[in-house]
């Protein structure tokens, strides 16, 4: 975990500037809709010099941020996401310049196809760096921000990696395309003509 925390670190370096928004446009993801938002934190690592934080707050934080990201989706096809938080580093007051932790969330991802009683991924790892905001940029996170804002942050970022990668494996798989059943089941429920 050490060497997770080692390689978090250093794509902090490259992490972006820019601000993930609650609201941004949806991704192509076919018939997906969202069955289950299962959140699993009560055993993650907490890196060093972290805030403490308790796994009811990520918790609640991961599982508002995913519902909200991909339960507005209302496709025709149900699939449950298993989330668990592996590790999380939250920044502490630091000197600014000379010492800037940012805060990082490191998650395992689940998919599972209700109507196909499948796996379509299991252990799908993602590493989210906060946002970078001019303030936070220069004296941290842990100057600029209160523990459940880092929390919040990281648990919106979270929710937009899934969603892209998601988008990614539909894209490139077809995860989420409406099966056949899905078509014969709607038609039965709306006959031509009704």
């Amino acid at each position: 975990m050490i060497r997770t925390f080692a390689f978090a670190g250093g794509l902090a370096l490259m992490a972006a500037c820019t601000q993930t928004q609650i609201d941004e446009a949806p991704e192509d993801l076919g018939d997906f809709k969202l069955r289950i938002n299962h959140v699993v934190s009560d055993k993650a690592v907490k890196g060093p010099v972290s805030r403490d934080a308790s796994p009811e707050q990520w918790k609640a934080a991961l599982t508002n941020a995913i519902e909200t990201r991909l339960g507005r989706y209302e496709g025709r096809q149900e699939y449950d996401i298993g989330v668990y938080l592996g590790a999380y580093m939250l920044a502490p007051p630091g000197v600014p310049v000379i010492y800037n932790p940012k805060s990082i969330a490191i998650v395992d991802v689940y998919v599972y196809d209700v109507g196909q009683k499948k796996m379509l991924a299991r252990e799908h790892r993602i590493q989210v760096l906060e946002d970078t905001t001019g303030e936070s940029a220069l004296v941290g996170s842990g100057h600029s921000r209160t523990k459940e804002q880092q929390i919040a942050g990281l648990s919106l970022k979270v929710a937009d990696a899934i969603e892209e990668w998601l988008a990614e494996e539909h894209k490139k798989d077809g995860w989420f395309n409406t099966r056949p059943d899905t078509e014969t089941a709607a038609q039965s429920e709306n006959p031509p003509g009704s």
